[in-house]
């Protein structure tokens, strides 16, 4: 082989295994920041677990053992509609409303409460391995997630497993609170940080990294803990986000990251947990 060949060659094996190496390398995730639209008062009382909108509807799930609830009121006014405790030693977790059932995970209990929407009352139980953190629902299944970087989907009618995805990215967040979004992609709180991830539940890829530093001013933050709490308005591109034991829940959007912004470190994950400990956070 000639000199000129063996540059082509050469060239050609190179550009083969560039391009081989982009299409298996995840993309990486876009950077968003958080425009704030309204606030709204919130019960520093409630240790947000979970948030749901639907219609005029506000559903939220707090934990802690003996402390825990399930609420409904109404959107447009704050209005207590139903509220429901969970009994002690059960920390509750996720909610979700799925068709004419309103799923509420436990922590390491191993049990989903299924409830009436409209009163909150307790219709049965389902059993699941492991812990219970975030859930949603959307495209007819259940979404949950266990403190991992895996997502477990899950029959929204028996709540029986019918399939897991694991990120491709980002593979030691601790997926947290949940929301379907009406886009079809899942909106994840990353315990204990204030990054808010966009996934792609098909796939596993992380699609975005919303940054959500400094949302809750710092003179607001006595007492406060963690972020934890998405809930998309339905029909619109805004979401309300609140968390545990704050005293505002926020409306906003989530906008691309643009100019100088580009340079910063958006959604690092962090080792303080807020003068908590990890065994009330989840």
């Amino acid at each position: 082989m000639n000199r000129s060949r063996r540059r082509l060659a050469i060239g050609v094996l190179v550009g083969l295994l560039v391009v081989g190496g982009c299409s298996a390398a995840e993309n990486p995730a876009a950077r968003m920041n958080i425009e704030v639209v309204g606030t709204r008062p919130h019960d520093r009382q409630a240790f947000t677990q979970g948030l749901e909108v639907d219609g005029d509807i506000l559903y939220e799930g707090t934990g802690l053992a003996g402390a825990s609830s399930v609420r409904a009121s109404r959107l447009t006014t704050g209005e207590e509609l139903a509220k429901a405790e969970l009994p002690a030693p059960y920390f509750g977790e996720g909610i979700t409303l799925a068709g004419a059932t309103l799923w509420q995970l436990t922590w390491r209990d191993g049990v989903a409460i299924a409830r009436d929407p409209a009163t909150l009352a307790e219709r049965g139980r389902a059993r699941y391995d492991g812990e219970g953190w975030g859930l949603c629902s959307g495209d007819g299944r259940l979404v949950m997630s266990d403190g991992t970087d895996r997502l477990t989907f899950r029959d929204p009618v028996t709540f029986a497993a019918t399939g897991t995805v694991t990120l491709t990215s980002w593979n030691n967040a601790r997926l947290n609170e949940l929301e379907c979004a009406a886009d079809g992609s899942v909106y994840a709180n990353d315990w204990p940080t204030d990054t808010i991830l966009r996934i792609d539940p098909e796939s596993g890829q992380v699609l975005a990294a919303i940054d959500a530093t400094g949302l809750l001013p710092a003179t607001a933050r006595a007492g406060a803990d963690v972020l934890n709490g998405i809930a998309q308005l339905p029909g619109t591109d805004r979401f309300l986000i609140t968390g545990k034991n704050w005293p505002t829940m926020f409306e906003v959007r989530f906008t691309p990251v643009r100019g100088r912004d580009r340079t910063r470190r958006h959604g690092a994950r962090v080792n303080a947990q807020r003068g908590s400990t990890p065994e009330l956070e989840v």
